[in-house]
């Protein structure tokens, strides 16, 4: 006959298990009587008209009704400003222009920026210290000028 594959130490732990298990049982009936008995409940909280968590509930006065075409989901389109209306064609004075490697650099004059420009763009030859109006167009590594004429 064979004997049996139950060892001591196996049937202690099991009876450890049904122990925590039984125990576990009782605190959550515990609980739950404890619960009634406060009649509480469950606790609610309410979000007033500007967001904020209270306990008490909103006033029904301050209630403002949006429509569901008000609603804009994504980015909202860009309003035009004064600083879009720009005019497009800028003055500034080069800085520094190589032209062996065809490229150079020009400071605008109403914000002292610094733009590259390339001969592909030029109008007119240009040298350093000449004054110039440009347009600005976006490149690869930012803002570059382009339209490069001498004034």
């Amino acid at each position: 006959m064979a004997k049996s594959q139950q060892t001591y130490n196996k049937i202690e732990k099991e009876k450890q298990r049904r122990k925590k298990r039984e125990e576990k049982q009782k605190r959550k009936e515990a609980r739950r009587a404890e619960a009634k008995e406060k009649g509480g409940g469950i606790q609610f909280a309410y979000v007033d008209h500007n967001g904020n968590l209270t306990d008490t509930p909103p006033d029904p006065t301050q209630k403002t009704l949006v429509e569901a075409e008000d609603i804009v989901l994504g980015i909202p389109k860009k309003e035009e400003t004064d600083e879009d209306k720009f005019n497009p064609i800028r003055n500034g004075k080069v800085s520094f222009f190589d032209h062996s490697k065809g490229f150079g650099f020009i400071i605008d004059t109403e914000n002292n920026e610094k733009y590259f420009t390339h001969v592909s763009g030029l109008i007119d030859e240009i040298v350093e210290n000449d004054t110039v109006s440009f347009e600005l167009e976006k490149g690869a590594r930012g803002m570059n000028a382009v339209k490069v004429s001498k004034i």
